[in-house]
């Protein structure tokens, strides 16, 4: 299994290298032949649970530590203490699996040449590492892996205002980057440890770091994720990023900061976490408000669908604000929908508009009359992100307020139904993007686009499609591994 763990690294970092010696012509096949393999080896039955492999053992507990499914424990830096520990449990692995697949479905639908391909390989190095580390300083280093080559892939291939978009991405990130090593570092001195196994329980911290340590932590995650108030790098770089770059930016990047929340910042410091949760959860239901009435006023395809994104992460934040296994939950299944759904639509959006010219409301309406599969693909990816039960957005939404009711008390139940109405808005303006630019006479730009869906297209949208369907049917698919190594992580008992 050790071995196992570090292929998973280890393939992707051989794929971009080769990648990057290869011709254009070569490039999208080679590449999608090293994705391929990181994907299978990222969903093979071994990191599945087993009578032999157990659980992480997060915080004090009783008995004897519980084995994880699969884990590396190699030393790195002995003068320093560090270690390269890798390990993957319930908490991670769907988003493991998740990161394979859009990479795979990217490199396979990349037409940019050898440059794009090899950068996407290094961009998942990154995310994997971030989703596998178990050690804080391991965590940081993986977490800015994905800086300069998501900035390359912006500046580089994006649209006419692409380095302004790059920048701000860049110097948001950076900022954030800078709280998050604050942050780690306060909670290795403080602990004498960087071990997440170790920390998680935070039985080393005091109250006082704890607090500390959380709110530089939270701040960081609030910016990858990003949750309002630091969202506004992402409309930008969505908008401007080639179609690859926002799959791959919305479907896993942001999800690094959604998971360093749960992993390290409710991990390491859960005082801080409590302390702060009304706080996290007021912001989260602003968001929800917020992105929804900012869609209401879009007029450009991608940019709506990345502020949709704002929503979609409020409502993981308020999972994860509740502090109950049931809200964490709700937030890890939220992510995989988002990674999911908001992955098809900018496939979508960006088939959209290079084919019409245009990503403007008012310019591409009428596409059920001229491309009616794309209309149906779309409408399809519209009612999943607003949730209709039955597919994968409905159940991070509902659960998530279903456990701000169950944390009780009339701030939270005022909180529930805030973010109810967020999500009957969020219905609202996926219904008028799909009045606006499936119904009515073909525009002409809609008019002189190609109807037809090619293969390419399709390989990259089934599977998508496929589990959106499945996780929305059997939400198990996700949480069935998670209670467990949640109930430790938040320490409740079961």
């Amino acid at each position: 299994m050790n071995t196992l763990l570090i292929a998973l690294l280890a393939v992707p970092a051989l794929g971009a290298v080769v990648v990057a010696l290869l011709p254009d012509r070569r490039a999208r096949l080679v590449s999608t032949g090293f994705a391929a393999v990181t994907f299978v080896l990222s969903a093979l039955p071994i990191l599945a649970r087993t009578d032999e492999y157990s659980w992480f053992a997060y915080g004090p507990g009783d008995g004897p530590p519980m084995l994880p499914w699969a884990e590396v424990d190699l030393p790195w830096v002995p003068a320093l203490g560090l270690e390269f520990h890798l390990g993957v449990d319930g908490i991670s692995y769907p988003l493991i699996v998740l990161t394979g697949l859009l990479t795979l479905l990217c490199c396979a639908y990349n037409r940019k040449g050898r440059a794009l391909a090899a950068l996407l390989l290094v961009l998942e190095i990154g995310v994997l590492g971030t989703f596998l580390a178990l050690d804080l300083i391991l965590f940081f280093l993986f977490f800015e892996v994905v800086l300069l080559p998501m900035y390359a892939v912006i500046a580089g291939w994006g649209g006419p205002n692409r380095r302004a978009a790059a920048r701000k991405f860049v110097l948001y990130t950076l900022a954030g980057s800078v709280l998050l090593l604050l942050g780690v570092l306060l909670v290795v001195t403080s602990a004498g440890t960087g071990d997440l196994v170790t920390l998680t329980g935070a039985a080393e911290l005091s109250k006082d770091t704890q607090h500390v340590a959380f709110v530089l932590l939270a701040l960081a995650f609030a910016v990858k994720a990003p949750l309002w108030p630091l969202h506004t790098w992402l409309p930008d770089a969505h908008t401007e990023a080639p179609t690859v770059g926002s799959v791959i930016l919305a479907g896993v990047l942001l999800k690094m900061g959604t998971y360093g929340m749960i992993r390290v910042g409710v991990g390491a410091a859960p005082e801080g976490a409590g302390w702060a949760s009304p706080v996290l959860g007021g912001l989260a239901v602003v968001a929800i408000v917020a992105g929804a009435l900012i869609c209401l006023r879009q007029t450009e395809l991608k940019r709506l669908i990345a502020y949709s994104s704002v929503g979609h992460m409020g409502f993981v934040l308020l999972g994860i604000a509740t502090m109950s296994i049931t809200g964490v939950q709700a937030a890890l299944v939220g992510n995989v929908a988002h990674g999911l759904i908001t992955g098809l639509l900018f496939f979508l959006a960006g088939t959209i508009k290079d084919r019409t010219g245009t990503g403007s409301l008012d310019l591409i309406g009428g596409l059920r009359e001229t491309a009616p599969r794309l209309a149906g693909l779309l409408g399809f990816a519209a009612i999943a992100s607003l949730g209709l039960p039955g597919l994968a957005g409905f159940w991070g939404e509902a659960f998530a307020v279903i456990a701000a009711v169950q944390r009780g008390g009339p701030f939270w139940l005022t909180l529930a139904a805030v973010a109810a109405v967020g999500g009957a808005l969020t219905a609202a303006y996926f219904l008028r993007l799909l009045r606006r630019v499936t119904h009515g006479p073909a525009t002409p730009a809609v008019a002189a686009a190609s109807p037809a869906v090619t293969r390419i297209e399709w390989l990259a949208w089934t599977p998508l499609i496929l589990l959106t369907l499945a996780v929305g049917v059997v939400p198990a698919l996700v949480l069935n591994d998670t209670v467990e190594p949640l109930a430790n992580l938040l320490g409740v008992k079961l």
